[in-house]
């Protein structure tokens, strides 16, 4: 591709499902296209870094297979047979077909689905002003931070920590369960700053050896679902030397002496025996954090992904506080900011118009919803409808084959808004096109860091696209709805409303001059030292796993989700990862890839040639017994299924650890199903979620 003539640079944000909602200038030619995307310099967040992937953006934008009609399915599903149908019809379709199913079934058998393919808060969440206004099935949004939020606010009560910006006046960085350079790169930026300009260090606890592993001054790589006993194992040691901050407990933490008791057996060797990692390697960490005041723990999403997520998350989470780390800039500990913002955005959600009584279905369990399962239903009726935007449920969820044998059921309409023709839509009814972030007026904030950002319309859409908005509001006026509050406005009316109930004293055009509002909380209160967020302000080191309030906790319709009593009453290890036995000796885990973002960059040129083709690590130990060379195509498989693909032989996994890097489209594995055939949907302990790195399974050649 020809980059074109700059005649401007457009101001906006990245859309995509990840933490860092980076600020961004975008190169926009004298021929109307975009160009290069950059990371906004003047934004102290982003610091002019961004991913590789979205500085390539206009590779796709205009990627030839871009969809750009409406399709209607002519043979079965999946078949991959379509003719083109103009707008108004295929809205048509999608109208008449929720009608339909509505008068068979009840409201509640329309159920649309969503996620994070956009963050945007207008483009993104109007879809539940369609959902309340017409009372169908609500979605409970589990595939993500169900674990690791839940963990933290376990913990600290509320959702916010010490300023991201921080890491660069470190003196140890910390930074466990994510792999920053692929998917948090301005993590790296200001761990780098802090360590050319202070001589940092930093620390990187994973469970193979990934790109951001290789920047670690200290790497420790332990088994996967074991994190809980290394922090366990740290804090023991603070106890034992005398490094941990005995004034800070007293005034911050709940029960300081009875963790002290808990973990007295809970030492080096204790956590060696666990972890794979030498007790003299967890001795030199929590002499490192011991003797560095000014030590930031960056806690990831990575390893909350499993059975026993949101126990790791509380367990490491409480390092800082019996260190005391949290009094010091540089200090503390960051997962998420999502609980500062004080975001209103009732009008666009249609929030008013919420009933009650309609009954949320679990995202993470939509095998089990399309194929009848009457407690995943929550006693409801089938669904028998969908509309999916941002998502791609055929490729992303948990086991896959239940999904895939549920969307390809003939008494269920599908209508999928997209902008590639994903697995999804592949099974859909409906195919639309769907518009890009550069492409449409948007609003976003950044859970990894504190900004509201705009991100306005800089280019125009090709003629036959259209934005998430115009479909919700013209399905509105078919489905008799578009009468009711928050329809038949613009989007930036919409943004204007948000920004005047959320009390920021300004509008769209305001944002739009400025780029973005910090919403960073002072100091005191972002390193909880006017009390963690609890009544009594103190630290949980005994959390209330059920009756703590939490952002993801479910709502009553959706029933009991885990086994909460099976979590600890301290800290600590609990075995309820899925179990690794002689049928199935090998623990998958199912990695992000650097030059994908979920399923999105999947399809894009550039991405694809440099992760090259899906393969499985195999530790050489783990080749050697089973007979396996470099290249060679194995089968892994459990009770959910099983998969084809080559193996590379590397020490970067531990022995007994397989890491597939993804996500790859299913139709680029040998046999066009994809890695979350393995991954299991049972619901994880205490409110929900998937365990995408915990798969217990069998290898063979």
């Amino acid at each position: 591709m020809n980059k074109p003539l700059a005649s401007a640079i457009g101001h906006s944000a990245c859309p995509h499902d990840c933490p860092s909602t980076c600020a961004l200038d975008v190169e926009i030619g004298a021929d109307g296209r975009i160009g290069r995307v950059r990371g906004a310099a003047d934004n102290d967040y982003t610091a002019g870094v961004i991913c590789a992937k979205v500085a390539r953006y206009a590779e796709r934008l205009y990627h030839p297979d871009r969809l750009t009609r409406p399709l209607q399915r002519i043979g079965e599903k999946g078949a991959g047979e379509w003719r083109e149908i103009d707008w108004t019809d295929a809205l048509d379709v999608v109208a008449e077909r929720f009608l339909a199913a509505e008068q068979r079934y009840g409201s509640e058998t329309v159920w649309p689905y969503f996620y994070a393919g956009t963050m945007g808060l207008i483009q993104r969440d109007g879809i539940k002003r369609l959902t309340h206004a017409k009372r169908y099935s609500n979605q409970f949004s589990t595939i993500c931070t169900n674990m690791a939020w839940t963990g933290w606010m376990m913990g600290a009560g509320a959702l916010r920590g010490a300023d991201p910006r921080e890491i660069s006046v470190s003196d140890c960085v910390v930074l466990w369960g994510t792999n920053a350079v692929a998917t948090q790169v301005n993590v790296m930026t200001h761990a780098a700053k802090a360590r050319k300009t202070r001589g940092a260090k930093i620390v990187v606890v994973d469970i193979y050896d990934n790109a951001t592993m290789a920047q670690a001054d200290l790497a420790l790589k332990l088994r996967p679902g074991t994190d809980a006993a290394l922090a366990c194992a740290l804090m023991h040691i603070a106890f034992r030397d005398g490094t941990a901050d005995r004034a800070y407990l007293e005034r911050f933490t709940d029960d300081p002496a009875g963790l002290e008791a808990h973990l007295a057996t809970r030492g080096p060797e204790w956590a060696a025996g666990i972890t794979g990692l030498a007790a003299e390697e967890i001795e030199a960490f929590a002499a490192l954090i011991g003797r560095t005041k000014k030590t930031f723990f960056r806690l990831g999403y990575g390893f909350t992904r499993q059975r026993n997520g949101t126990a790791a998350m509380h367990a490491a989470l409480s390092v800082p506080a019996v260190y005391g780390h949290w009094q010091y800039e540089g200090g503390g500990a960051f997962h998420s900011n999502s609980g500062i913002f004080g975001i209103d955005a009732s009008t666009s959600t249609g929030e008013a118009l919420r009933d009650p009584s309609v009954r949320h279905l679990d995202q993470s369990r939509l095998g089990a919803i399309l194929e009848g399962d009457r407690n995943a239903l929550a006693g409801g009726p089938p669904v028998t409808a969908m509309l999916v935007q941002n998502t791609n449920p055929a490729n992303v969820c948990p086991d896959q084959r239940r999904v895939v044998r549920g969307l390809k059921r003939e008494d269920l309409f599908v209508a999928v808004h997209e902008q590639f023709m994903t697995d999804t839509a592949a099974l859909a009814d409906i195919v639309l096109p769907a518009t890009m972030f550069v492409e449409h007026d948007d609003i976003y904030r950044g859970g990894g860091q504190s900004h509201i950002l705009l991100g306005p319309k800089l280019v125009e859409p090709p003629l036959t696209v259209r934005t998430n908005h115009f479909v919700v509001e013209e399905l509105a006026k078919r489905l008799g709805v578009a009468n009711r509050p928050g329809f038949g406005r613009r989007e930036r009316d919409l943004i204007d409303d948000l920004l005047a109930r959320s009390g920021l004293e300004r509008d769209t055009a305001d944002l739009e001059a400025e780029r973005w509002i910090d919403k960073a909380v002072a100091f005191k209160d972002a390193h909880f030292l006017n009390g963690f967020g609890f009544a009594d302000g103190k630290f949980r080191f005994r959390p209330d796993w059920t009756g703590t309030p939490a952002p993801n906790r479910p709502p009553e319709s959706i029933g009991a989700l885990g086994r909460h009593e099976a979590l600890p009453a301290f800290p600590d290890h609990v075995e309820l990862t899925e179990p690794v036995d002689a049928a199935h000796p090998y623990k998958l885990a199912t990695s992000p890839a650097r030059q994908f973002l979920n399923s999105s960059f999947a399809e894009t040129k550039g991405s694809r040639s440099r992760e090259g083709a899906p393969v499985l690590m195999l530790h050489p130990e783990d080749a050697a017994r089973e007979g396996l060379s470099e290249g060679a195509i194995v089968r892994i498989g459990n009770g959910r299924g099983e998969v084809r693909l080559p193996v590379t032989v590397t020490d970067k996994v531990k022995p007994g650890v397989l890491v597939h890097e993804g996500l790859w489209a299913n139709s680029d594995f040998l046999d066009g199903e994809g890695i979350n055939v393995l991954t299991g949907a049972d619901a994880v302990a205490p409110y929900g979620g998937a365990a995408f790195h915990d798969t217990a399974v069998w290898l063979r050649s």
